[in-house]
């Protein structure tokens, strides 16, 4: 699992790709996604992510980078807080979010990048939040204005996808 590079530091070996992989067959979320999460990032033409809330986190579970040469790139993997950001309100369960049906962020987490997340839910509760990210200068200052309605049939298509429709 670790290895030592040359300068003797500790370092994932070859075996951790094995791990990663059994991970993600065993997390099926991610996979019934990609459908919704390819069709949300052709319709906006920017990056669009897929988080899941663990303990006081959000960990992005998919990540579809925007094809302009300006992006927000969020690394699969990546723990990110849930105090600030779109999604990281949708997964707080904010009621008014909840009501609305979107977040929306600008400047909060990461200056000059505006997001609009939706909530994906199951049996009940919030399992995940689907969002959009970007520059604010393509997102603008009111990116649920811009993108709310595709977030929202996004996350809407994810949970047919988990009730197997």
């Amino acid at each position: 699992m670790l290895r030592r590079d040359a300068e003797g530091r500790f370092r994932l070996g070859p075996r951790a790709i094995a791990l990663g992989r059994s991970a993600t067959q065993s997390y099926p979320l991610r996979d019934l996604a990609l459908p919704a999460l390819r069709a949300l990032r052709e319709a906006t033409g920017e990056s669009v992510q897929l988080y899941v809330r663990e303990a006081d986190r959000r960990i992005c579970v998919a990540s579809l980078e925007s094809p302009h040469g300006l992006r927000t790139i969020v690394e699969t993997g990546a723990s990110l807080p849930l105090d600030l950001g779109s999604a990281g309100a949708v997964l707080l369960g904010d009621r008014a979010v909840l009501r609305r049906g979107w977040a929306e962020s600008v400047g909060e987490r990461e200056a000059g990048v505006a997001s609009v997340s939706a909530p994906v839910i199951d049996d009940g509760g919030v399992v995940a939040a689907v969002g959009v990210s970007g520059p604010i200068e393509r997102l603008t200052r009111a990116p649920g204005k811009r993108y709310a309605e595709q977030v929202k049939t996004a996350a809407r298509a994810i949970e047919q996808a988990l009730r197997g429709e």
